[in-house]
């Protein structure tokens, strides 16, 4: 069975204002759900915790190193490309069947797009970038051993129930609303851009 990129995506919608932490350099820094395991997504696949636990366990090294980094928008690819980074993950610890995230907002050019896409009340996904195999079981499919985890990268359209994540005031308080609505972060970039006199053709 060979291996390909697989990317799941959840919603994150931040809300209230936000009072800069001192521990992140007055950055943005957004929290919520991450992934879900052992339940269908948008993209029919499952993940078996085992899996996730495995591969958080590996992951956390990254976040111990400052160096969790992720894109605006997916590549298709399985590197990160340091030009289009716009975030690193703080902290991932679980709740039940879901991995919760802090996400510090990088003063980038793709971080400040999605700062200000924050800022305006946009909702993005949040997905999973990681590369693996799946299996047909019935009608779903499941992700397989051979499943490596490479990182979380922010993008327009959900796979994953159930998630979201709320601006924080601190990286130790959050504020989590269930409430939220879908956005092109496309269409919202090409606005800003546009905005600023400079019309990219995408």
């Amino acid at each position: 069975m060979s291996k390909s990129v697989l990317v799941e995506t959840s919603l994150f919608q931040p809300i209230s204002s936000l009072v800069e932490s001192r521990s992140t350099g007055g950055n943005m820094v957004v929290e919520g759900i991450l992934t879900t395991v052992n339940q269908e997504n948008g993209n029919s696949r499952v993940y078996p915790k085992e899996l996730w636990e495995r591969e958080m366990n590996k992951y956390s090294q990254l976040i111990k190193e400052n160096r969790a980094l992720g894109e605006l928008d997916h590549p298709e690819s399985s590197i990160i490309n340091l030009q289009n980074v716009s975030h690193n993950i703080k902290s991932a610890q679980w709740d039940g069947d879901h991995v919760i995230g802090k996400i510090e907002i990088l003063p980038t050019p793709s971080g400040n797009i999605l700062k200000a896409l924050i800022e305006n009340g946009i909702t993005v996904g949040v997905s999973s970038r990681g590369m693996g195999s799946v299996k047909q079981i019935g009608e779903t499919l499941e992700v397989q051993d051979d499943f490596e985890l490479l990182c979380w990268d922010f993008v327009s359209t959900p796979s994953n129930p159930g998630s979201w994540m709320a601006e924080t005031t601190s990286l130790n308080e959050s504020i989590i609303n269930s409430t939220y609505r879908y956005g092109k972060v496309d269409n919202i970039i090409r606005e800003i851009l546009c905005a600023k006199g400079t019309c990219p053709i995408f």
